[in-house]
């Protein structure tokens, strides 16, 4: 239960932007599930971190978890590859049901709405922009579900996506306004 709690409090600091709250969070997570020797809670957890990171667009190796990979079960597996945006075939029966709607071809902006969880619905974002699936529309959820959320994080890497976007189709104007609303979600604006 200690672990749920912290974990959950460093998820929330990760989104928030404290890295100092998340750094200690963790720390508690990591001590109290290796008392247990339980490789797969930890491997759990890992996850969670590192789906936090893809809902804020920070795609780099599940390190956590790849050190642990060699005893994880099968739906963990196929939970870190669908995090890395590489699910195979068989995977969708083993991830949670928020996930499988993700693997299963559809409209990407559906899946989206259709998820109710805001956590899983920036993870699935992050998701479809890893596999190449994400359309103009699907950030904007993102951006709709992270300012809902008043999650600094991935709000701020998905509008700097959608600035960069505007920037690369010539849309100055709709740039400089991302880059005001950069700047008031990072605290830069004067």
């Amino acid at each position: 239960m200690n672990a749920k709690g912290s974990a959950e409090r460093a998820a929330d600091a990760w989104l928030a932007g404290d890295a100092r709250v998340e750094a200690a969070e963790w720390a508690r997570v990591r001590a109290e599930l290796t008392r247990t020797g339980r490789s797969d809670l930890l491997a759990r957890a890992e996850l969670l971190r590192c789906a936090t990171r893809v809902a804020a667009l920070v795609f780099e190796p599940c390190a956590g978890f790849e050190a642990l990979a060699q005893d994880a079960a099968p739906a963990e597996l196929a939970y870190s590859r669908y995090l890395a945006g590489a699910s195979q075939p068989g995977d969708a029966a083993l991830l949670p049901e928020a996930a499988r709607a993700v693997v299963a071809t559809g409209s990407p902006e559906a899946v989206l709405a259709g998820l109710k969880d805001p956590l899983s619905r920036l993870v699935a974002a992050g998701v479809l922009l890893r596999s190449g699936r994400a359309t103009p529309a699907v950030l904007a959820q993102a951006v709709d579900t992270a300012s809902a959320q008043g999650w600094r994080r991935p709000l701020g890497a998905w509008l700097t996506l959608q600035q960069q976007r505007a920037q690369a189709a010539g849309a100055t104007d709709e740039a400089a306004r991302l880059q005001r609303r950069i700047d008031l979600v990072l605290g830069t604006s004067r």
